[in-house]
């Protein structure tokens, strides 16, 4: 089985010219804009520098060479563009015969390389609830693991826990100041959170206390044993809680790194690079790396005069841990990026060390709420927990709204699938290096640019399919499938594969939600204006077809980011 899409075009194409090569040719095809029946299109300007020739005269030339493919159905010439139709035979029979693969296999006979890949997210503080911030981590990490998964790769899903340093013990200094050995009385991260706020509060008015929590640092690196206790009971609470968010968003980890596991090995490793002249000390002990001359970085410090570690300190020996426990072939950092300078420092160390491993940082910008942007140390974080409950809540109101001759439980379930879908779908609707305002009323909204909108359509169509009780099948009238909306309609349908191969190549997650916008919004412009259910049996037996494979990549494209789909809103 062969996808028809536009390496196939550029494989017709390769046939005839000479002057570039595969790749070449496959990156200068372009899309047509929407009102071209056209689904492809070649420009020959650049030709026209080898031959000397204007390019419309080119795009005449290549018309005469080419010897028509049974999957293009016309080509004609507009100026200097050669332009392509791809049979919509072709392109639903893929559909109809790969389902779930049609996007994951271009060419069965292609011999693609398969890398194993570890992909690190979200990397929390054990100090406090995971913010929504955190969120938008999660939902990356995981739908580019979903992606790369789907398309063939060995995907390690792994989470650091940073539970040790200068803000854990702020945490349990406040603790144990202010907490009287009090058990959680609600959500445990959220309850160790509060003391990360009420410490922040406390310092305004006693600047010292921050000299404590720095003695309580250095009494945890010294092995204390009440300090040890109170750590993991704390650090436990945190956990736990976490836990009970990462069910709800249906994550589950390869492997989970403790900071407070790695922090001395990592010491190891820079005593050594001390020793052999990679690193200096400074006149107060403190060891630092120049990066000045061959990285054009700033120096950083790797251990403070005190010899307490910091955070760069584990991120060195994480990095070898990863590749002696799974071997990878490329490692990837799901992190904001106010921490890009920070994996500059981390890349380039490691490079100093001499390893020479495929290291990437996937950055990505900051999130807010209408509010305002989420300030942890003021106390007015944006806890994740507290975003999911309110796009349920507002999930809800909508189902009770539209269905209220429902059961509770029945309610209940859909607002969850809803209201998850309309937080996963707003947030990774955005390239990862925006920064956006997310907005909850906006998200769960049944119309425009939302999940819940893209739910409504697959909703829609198996409500459409299931009310024909016929069996779909490609023995249809294919001349039938000839209405401007219908045309259109396919046209997106053939450029599914190719969406994901850009997303699979640049990691650029946002492009599978808009095209899953452009596809849905194709569909309900086709469904104004055509009938599927008629008297017309066989025009009946075409559309269905057409809606079906319209099914089909909505739900591979909402599998990919997450997102479950409905029969029934």
């Amino acid at each position: 089985m062969k996808v028809i899409d536009k390496r196939s075009l550029a494989n017709i194409l390769k046939e005839i010219i000479s002057d570039l090569n595969l790749e070449e040719i496959e990156a200068l095809i372009e899309i047509p804009p929407p009102e071209f029946d056209y689904t492809y299109a070649f420009p020959c300007f650049k030709l026209s520098q080898f031959h000397k020739k204007k390019p419309n005269i080119i795009a005449q030339d290549l018309k005469d060479k080419i010897k028509l493919p049974e999957f293009i159905s016309n080509i004609n010439v507009a100026g200097p563009y050669l332009n392509f139709i791809i049979d919509p035979k072709f392109i639903l029979e893929n559909i109809f015969e790969l389902k779930s693969d049609y996007g994951r296999i271009r060419d069965i006979s292609e011999n693609v390389k398969k890398l194993k890949i570890v992909i690190e997210y979200p990397s929390p503080n054990t100090n406090k609830p995971l913010h929504f911030g955190h969120i938008r981590n999660i939902l990356l990490g995981k739908s580019l693991s979903n992606l790369l998964e789907y398309k063939g790769h060995r995907v390690f899903q792994v989470n650091l826990y940073n539970n040790r340093g200068i803000h854990i013990c702020k945490s349990m200094l406040a603790y144990k100041k202010w907490g009287n050995n009090k058990e959680p009385d609600k959500k445990s991260d959220h309850f160790v959170g509060d003391f990360y706020v009420k410490y922040s509060k406390m310092t305004e008015k006693n600047p010292s206390l921050e000299q404590e929590a720095y003695k309580l640092l250095r009494l945890w690196e010294m092995g204390d044993k009440d300090t040890l206790d109170l750590w993991k009971k704390m650090n436990n609470w945190v956990l736990d809680g976490f836990k009970v968010t990462f069910k709800k968003l249906s994550i589950s980890f390869d492997k989970e790194y403790f900071e407070s596991d790695l922090y001395l090995k990592g010491k190891e490793i820079i005593l050594d690079g001390l020793r052999k002249g990679i690193f200096k000390r400074a006149e107060d002990g403190a060891i630092f790396v120049e990066l000045k001359e061959k990285y054009n970085l700033p120096d950083k410090f790797l251990i403070r005069s005190d010899g307490t570690s910091i955070y760069i300190t584990q991120d060195i020996y994480l990095a070898y841990k990863k590749k002696a426990d799974f071997n990878y072939d490329r490692s990837i950092y799901v992190v904001g990026d106010p921490q890009n300078q920070h994996f500059k420092w981390l890349f380039a160390i490691l490079d100093m060390l001499g390893f020479k491993e495929d290291n990437y940082h996937l950055s990505y910008g900051m999130i807010s709420l209408p509010s305002g942007k989420m300030k942890s140390r003021e106390g007015t974080v944006v806890d994740g927990d507290d975003v999911i409950e309110e796009v349920e809540k507002l999930a809800f109101n909508e189902v009770n709204k539209r269905y209220p001759d429902l059961t509770e439980k029945e309610k209940k379930v859909r607002a969850e699938t809803i209201g998850l879908a309309a937080m996963i779908f707003y947030i990774l609707k955005y390239s990862p290096v925006k920064g956006f305002i997310f907005k909850p009323d906006e998200s769960i909204s049944f119309e425009g640019e939302t999940g819940p909108y893209i739910q409504y359509c697959y909703a829609r169509i198996a409500s459409i399919i299931s009310k024909s009780g016929r069996e779909i099948s490609t023995d249809i009238n294919w001349d039938l499938l000839n209405h401007e909306k219908e045309r259109f309609l396919i046209k997106q349908l053939v450029y599914f594969p190719e969406i994901i191969d850009t997303s699979e190549k640049t990691y650029n997650i946002h492009l599978i939600p808009q095209y899953l916008l452009s596809l849905c919004q194709a569909f309900n412009s086709f469904y104004t204006s055509c009938q599927v259910i008629t008297e017309d049996k066989e025009l009946e037996k075409a559309r269905l077809l057409l809606i079906y494979c319209v099914q089909i990549l909505i739900k591979t494209g909402l599998n990919i980011l997450g997102i479950k789909t409905l029969d029934k809103m």
